[in-house]
């Protein structure tokens, strides 16, 4: 008889376990011990639950473990987290050697996916705290009736962003604001059969929410394929997780460096993909320039970037993996990206492609603990016709909310937003739709603030928006003359001196 397990009990189960490792591990290493327990106490209870439906469907009381096909991985006896509880010495050892055999009798699907834990440090993990550690998950049986697979993939995510807002700056590596992700994948519209990837994809939550999407349309979604790539190990473990809790089957998810090694190949080439949804890493300075600058997949299409700042090599990367036809892609990057002049050359070579559809300025604090504003960047590969040659700019910046320290787009900011993307109109203090003529004429610079002034209130009933100061227009005069000001600031500093 199954036991529904309620959100908010699992999301205390769940949180419980993390407690009982404060004041021995860093908040930061949680993740690479929690996340591999739940995964393999959810195997097992489903491994047994699979066994009991057998044995009632086809009326069997012995030989059901002869059919292997039941289930949808092995787990050897010896394995089995209930062999693993009864273990109260080198109880670190057990675990280890169980989550490898497991790995090993499902080679195809689950090679690596517990990661690299030190399970047998007992400095940091002793006998006494992993048995409590064991017992604690063993309180719920986590079969697919007690939690569903969707339901169970809610908890991953809550766990993995308390882990982030545990976990201070290194949470951007694996976590990116929920809200942003949904909007990201809103404004690409993933379609059944399609291909989606995120070359730097953390947990996976960009990936999943394109699955997301798609199911709260009613539309299919088990023929999507999914595929990242993630340079950390325990995080592209736990991405792999994260996408087998959530009942994902159609997934490839490889570790390894995207700029140095990409992995997602076809033949000779990049494989393509018709989305892409990413949040690189922002201005790395450790990766191979040189290597870059005679890339054998063809990336450097527009440039080579300096070592300082690797933005647009992620850039190419990414439009270099979107299908000629029907590629796009959503890149969420630091404003920098939008004007900086190191990069001015490659910038203007990418809008003369005419490949940049979308600038979208997002308020503060979204980038996670971090209080620098963020952009997204879309690009098609193929714009509709109406689109060729112009490029939309939206200041969302006042498109925010904050609570309890913490920021996020509501559905009605993420609603305004999409519906700007789509019509693709003027939309005084929010959107405008500038040629190319236009950006040449700004010296290809995409900062929003040239285009679309930043709202500072709500206009009056009756008043006129027209007569509103044109910012863009102030800002770029002031960029311009801004050696005479400080020359003219300079000259009275002097005269008040003498």
């Amino acid at each position: 008889m199954s036991t529904r397990i309620p959100q908010s009990q699992l999301e205390t189960y769940l949180w419980g376990a993390a407690t009982l490792l404060r004041g021995t591990i860093d908040a930061g290493d949680y993740k690479q011990f929690i996340f591999p327990l739940l995964f393999y106490k959810r195997v097992c209870d489903v491994f047994d639950e699979e066994t009991r439906t057998a044995k009632e469907e086809l009326g069997l009381e012995e030989g059901v473990d002869d059919f292997k096909e039941i289930h949808r991985f092995q787990i050897p006896a010896e394995a089995h987290w209930n062999a693993v509880r009864q273990v109260t010495t080198n109880v670190g050892r057990a675990l280890q050697a169980g989550m490898r055999a497991i790995e090993t009798a499902n080679p195809d699907k689950l090679q690596g996916i517990f990661g690299d834990a030190q399970w047998t440090n007992k400095d940091r993990l002793s006998d006494a705290l992993l048995r409590d550690l064991i017992e604690h998950f063993s309180t719920l049986e986590l079969t697919v009736a007690n939690l569903p697979e969707d339901e169970l993939g809610n908890g991953y995510e809550y766990l993995i962003k308390k882990f982030a807002d545990d976990s201070g700056h290194t949470a951007a590596e694996f976590y990116t604001n929920r809200t942003v992700v949904h909007l990201m994948t809103e404004l690409l519209e993933p379609q059944p059969g399609e291909r989606i990837y995120d070359p730097t994809c953390g947990s996976g939550g960009m990936l999943l929410s394109a699955i997301t999407h798609l199911k709260k349309q009613g539309k299919e979604w088990r023929n999507v394929g999914l595929f990242g790539q993630e340079r950390n190990l325990m995080t592209s473990s736990i991405a792999r997780m994260n996408c087998f809790l959530h009942g994902i089957e159609d997934f490839q998810i490889v570790r390894g460096d995207t700029l140095a090694q990409p992995k997602l190949l076809e033949g000779d080439r990049l494989r393509r993909f018709d989305v892409v949804l990413a949040n690189p890493p922002y201005s790395i300075k450790q990766w191979d320039r040189a290597l870059w600058a005679s890339d054998p997949w063809g990336r450097n299409l527009y440039g080579t970037p300096p070592q300082g700042n690797a933005d647009y090599a992620f850039f190419q990367h990414i439009l270099a993996s979107m299908d000629a036809n029907s590629g796009r892609c959503a890149i969420l990057f630091p404003h920098g990206v939008l004007f900086r002049d190191v990069e001015a050359e490659m910038r203007r070579k990418l809008i003369e492609a005419d490949l940049i559809e979308c600038v979208l300025g997002l308020g503060p604090n979204l980038f996670y603990n971090s209080p620098m504003e963020s952009c997204v960047v879309i690009c098609r590969s193929k714009k509709p016709k109406a689109r060729k040659g112009k490029v939309l700019f939206i200041n969302a910046v006042n498109e925010v909310t904050r609570e309890r320290a913490q920021s996020f787009l509501t559905e009605a900011h993420q609603q305004r937003i999409v519906k700007a993307y789509r019509d693709f109109t003027e939309e005084s203090g929010f959107a405008h739709v500038a040629p190319l003529e236009e950006i040449r004429g700004k010296e290809g610079s995409l900062n929003i603030a040239l285009y679309v002034a930043t709202p500072t209130g709500t206009a009056q009933a009756g008043s006129d928006e027209r007569t509103a100061p044109e910012l863009p227009v102030v800002l770029d005069s002031w960029l311009k003359s801004s050696q005479g000001l400080r020359n003219a600031l300079g000259a009275l500093n002097k005269g008040l001196v003498g």
